[in-house]
């Protein structure tokens, strides 16, 4: 595997907003690619995720790689990091493991309250998210959040969604702990631990 450790990965920058279409472009790619679900998204949106910091770029020069977003729902109690997307030409190197590591730890900074989750078809994803932390869990653990699931109605599945009343889908759902949640779990086991 052609290493990717030359490929700057980085917070998004107002700058970076000029690219929104391109990444919009990826997403469409990818979808007819797959013939799966993936929502589709708008360049406006992507830049606003970028313009108000919850975004992270993949850069080889000035070339973009990849690119992912962190989203909140339910007042902040959950954070979902979505839309990751690798250009054709850098899959299948680990960059998407480096990006995915890069936006979990954005989300878990700037909401340490907030659980991580994520609903995905992606069997590498899937992986990295296992080796991230997160666990597979039912719908029911997510968010409720109506927003949230309004974002699925773009997707080829959405049907399957809806019929199953938003508890089963072609997507898995995984979620990990809070950063408040695992440095709590982090000390209870270094107190065990030092007891014996």
């Amino acid at each position: 595997m052609e290493s990717t450790d030359n490929i700057n990965i980085q917070l998004a920058l107002p700058v970076h907003a000029k690219h929104a279409e391109f990444i919009c472009s990826l997403y469409a790619a990818s979808a007819k690619e797959r013939g799966t679900g993936i929502a589709k998204r708008q360049p406006e949106y992507v830049k606003a995720k970028i313009l108000k910091g919850d975004a992270v770029v993949a850069f080889d020069g000035d070339q973009l790689a990849g690119f992912c977003y962190i989203e909140t729902w339910s007042h902040g109690q959950y954070v979902a990091n979505s839309g990751l997307i690798i250009a054709p030409t850098y899959r299948r190197k680990g960059l998407a493991r480096r990006i995915k590591q890069h936006v979990f730890n954005l989300a878990r900074d700037k909401y340490p309250k907030a659980k991580v989750f994520g609903i995905t078809t992606s069997l590498a994803v899937m992986r990295i998210n296992s080796d991230l932390g997160y666990k597979p869990v039912t719908f029911s653990e997510l968010t409720q959040d109506d927003a949230f699931w309004h974002g699925c109605k773009s997707c080829p599945n959405f049907d399957i969604l809806e019929r199953n009343e938003r508890q089963l889908c072609l997507c898995t759902a995984m979620l990990a702990p809070s950063k408040e949640e695992k440095m709590a779990f982090d000390l209870s086991n270094q107190i065990i631990v030092q007891q014996h």
